[in-house]
């Protein structure tokens, strides 16, 4: 897909922004400028991971979902809950009392995001055996670190998993089941995910992977959360619905939840955007060929640290730690054991389009013209002071540099250049009245 026309979720509020340099010094990919006092965010390198919504003080960057009058766009709504969504809530001691609040809240039906995982965790799992796939093979759950691939490590694309996302599967099992058990038409029936971040929902209008999503929607788990805590508080007295996903499946909403669903020892667990980066620059120059596997999560502490959720994340890892392990006591199954062999072929659970790599680091799409305009990024670059100061509205003076070639900014704009070009003009000035006569 064309990256200019594709789809964000994370948006800029002009009238919130203080054109402040705290978003510009945070991104991962360098997709936030700052010109005339107000923060521009470069569509081609965004990968809606969200860290300029954590780090802006002033909420200045949103992340566009749908809201619950979603609901009456569709004859019937099946939610599907992803595993982080429980960790919102403290001191529940069964996954079924949130599932069943969701059916009070208007949903005609539920299904877990987790049960999806099981199948993923399977899938992946056969999907290792193969010798011939490149090591580490790395996950393709969380789309703000598969665009981050795309952007900045494109060498790394064969070695992304092509199995779908979780939410994905879950998506297709919940429609099928759901037509067969009520004798509806599949377009009759939105299917709406409980998101933790904004990439999920740009991977839902932009799928990674995919022609098209299985998914319809997604609701924020921030706004769900305002209207589940009221219901929840009511439950107690109620039986909850049962889950039908293991507590492997649950655990995904954590990092290394994915690990330890597939029982990979020979695996890396990564969290942080910024993590991640330093991570792929190592397998990217060879020195982690030794790995099986790499799994890395955008958001401190995995999904349940995603800039759209309303717990503590910390406080909700330790609330999914235990649901998992009341989980294993009552359910001990593991993936493989309570994913049918059948469920591999009855579903479409591998992409069925490449990930392309993102052009949006390319300063020319002529490679004669790109060599040029390096070599003259490199001049600028050497000339500059290096304080990576982002005074001149650019993160780096890399970057601005590279601006500087590609016309988005002048040499001028750094404050340092400015500083030494003024003091010049006047020792000039001073060295020309002293010998004015």
């Amino acid at each position: 897909m064309d990256t200019k026309t594709r789809y964000h979720s994370v948006r800029l509020d002009k009238e919130l922004c203080k054109g402040c340099t705290n978003c510009l010094m945070h991104c991962p990919t360098e997709a936030i400028r700052v010109r005339k006092g107000r923060a521009h965010i470069l569509d081609e390198r965004c990968i809606d991971c969200g860290e300029c919504i954590r780090i802006c003080n002033y909420h200045a960057k949103i992340a566009a979902t749908d809201s619950l009058d979603i609901l009456h766009q569709f004859r019937y709504c099946v939610a599907l809950p992803a595993p982080s969504l429980y960790g919102q809530f403290r001191n529940i001691s069964d996954v079924g009392y949130v599932l069943a609040a969701l059916r009070k809240l208007g949903f005609d039906d539920v299904f877990e995001v987790a049960r999806g995982a099981d199948v993923v965790s399977r899938a992946i799992a056969e999907k290792l055996k193969d010798p011939s796939l490149p090591r580490p093979l790395i996950s393709s759950a969380c789309p703000a670190v598969v665009r981050l691939i795309q952007v900045s490590f494109p060498d790394l694309l064969p070695n992304v998993v092509d199995i779908r996302q979780p939410m994905e599967v879950a998506a297709e099992i919940a429609r099928s089941e759901f037509c067969r058990a009520r004798g509806c038409a599949p377009e009759d029936v939105g299917i709406l995910f409980i998101t933790p971040c904004p990439a999920k929902m740009t991977a839902i209008r932009s799928p990674l992977g995919q022609k098209r999503s299985a998914v319809d929607g997604a609701i924020s788990m921030m706004e769900i959360y305002s209207h589940l805590r009221p219901i929840l508080s009511h439950l107690d007295r109620e039986e909850p619905l049962p889950s039908t996903s293991t507590g492997y499946g649950i655990g995904w909403a954590t990092s290394s939840g994915e690990t330890k669903s597939i029982f990979q020892e020979n695996a890396l667990c990564v969290d942080g955007i910024q993590n991640c980066f330093r991570v792929l620059e190592e397998i990217e120059n060879n020195k982690l060929s030794d790995l099986t596997f790499f799994e890395g999560n955008a958001c401190i502490g995995g999904c349940v640290g995603g800039p759209l959720t309303f717990e503590n994340n910390y406080v909700a890892k330790n609330t999914i730690r235990k649901l998992v392990s009341n989980t294993l006591k009552k359910h001990p199954d593991t993936p493989r054991e309570s994913v049918p062999a059948s469920m591999m072929n009855k579903y479409h659970l591998r992409m069925d389009t490449p990930i392309d790599a993102n052009s949006a680091m390319k300063l020319d799409d002529d490679i004669t013209v790109a060599m040029q305009k390096l070599r003259r990024v490199n001049e600028i670059t050497a000339e500059l002071p290096g304080y990576d100061c982002g005074s001149c509205g650019s993160p780096t003076c890399r970057a601005f540099a590279e601006d500087i070639v590609l016309g988005y900014a002048n040499e001028m704009e750094c404050i340092h250049r400015l500083k030494d070009k003024l003091q010049t003009m006047a020792e000039q000035m001073v060295e020309l009245a002293q010998t004015k006569r």
